[in-house]
């Protein structure tokens, strides 16, 4: 489903943008360090989103909206996920914001909302607790400032995040955070061929458990 171009304002600048749906609650996805708001994943949560009666809002970062290749200064994407939720509250007219998205866009939202970022709650597409490898290099430590709700939406085969590390977090965190479990999933929530699970399968199970969680906050 196509979204609605919109402009992004950020401070002395602006980001591309997309509104998928309508609806009182608006989920504002950023895409992972690699990519763009186009991810085929982010496009179709945007469109299950929409179908369930919210609103969805994919951005991109400025080094994207630039074509460079390096991300911009962790300043620069906190200050571009807190001006997007802003954005939808203000300009767009939600009444009820939710942060997030996938691997890196999911991990800034985190840090812009513990750096006082106004939302509802935050939904992680792949938290990315640790660089690949290095588990010892934890992401973690701004998370016990969030007082909102976060969704953790995590594969049990994902380099940027090894299980008994996530299972360690989402205890420390407490009843704010609640953690989905993708079986045999990778970061990109893709599963080897022995399972017999389809593609399509797997990413249902994830956009469910989303549409619960928003469901179960009244989001």
């Amino acid at each position: 489903m196509e979204g609605r171009e919109i402009r992004v304002p950020v401070r002395d600048l602006s980001v591309t943008a997309t509104v998928h749906g309508t609806g009182q609650t608006m989920v504002a996805l950023g895409h992972g360090a690699g990519g763009d708001r186009t991810a085929p994943l982010l496009l179709r949560l945007a469109a299950a989103l929409a179908a369930s009666g919210r609103a969805a809002l994919l951005y991109n970062f400025p080094y994207t909206d630039a074509r460079r290749r390096v991300p911009d200064s962790a300043d620069v994407l906190e200050m571009t996920a807190r001006g997007v939720g802003d954005h939808a509250r203000g300009s767009l007219g939600a009444s009820r914001v939710v942060l997030g998205g996938k691997s890196m866009g999911g991990r800034i939202a985190s840090q812009a909302v513990a750096k006082g970022a106004d939302a509802d709650g935050l939904l992680f597409l792949g938290y990315p607790l640790h660089p690949p490898g290095k588990p010892e290099t934890l992401r973690d430590r701004h998370l016990p400032g969030v007082g909102v709700p976060m969704l953790f939406l995590q594969g049990t085969r994902d380099a940027f995040a090894r299980w008994d590390l996530v299972e360690g977090l989402i205890a420390r965190l407490g009843e704010k955070a609640t953690l989905h479990r993708v079986l045999d999933a990778d970061h990109s929530f893709r599963v080897p061929r022995r399972t017999g699970r389809a593609a399509a399968d797997v990413e249902a199970e994830v956009f469910a458990a989303a549409l619960a969680w928003l469901a179960a906050h009244g989001l």
